[in-house]
């Protein structure tokens, strides 16, 4: 019998998926509403590094993805 090898998440995998979520919901509002939440919420320079940081999160869930 096969034995199913479970993930365990770490605090950084928790981190790297709600960030993406964040980002897909941002996105989500951008596309149905032409609303883009983090940049009503933040100014410019802070949406961009939130921007920035919500990129590399989905990097980095797509390397953990592709290593098993």
């Amino acid at each position: 019998m096969i034995k199913k090898q479970t993930m365990k998440k770490d605090t950084m995998d928790w981190i790297a998926i709600v960030l993406t979520i964040i980002g897909g919901i941002n996105w989500g509002l951008v596309g149905f509403f032409n609303w883009n939440l983090v940049a009503a919420i933040l100014p410019e320079t802070a949406a961009r590094v939130v921007y920035a940081i919500v990129g590399l999160a989905a990097l980095y869930l797509i390397y953990t993805a592709s290593k098993n």
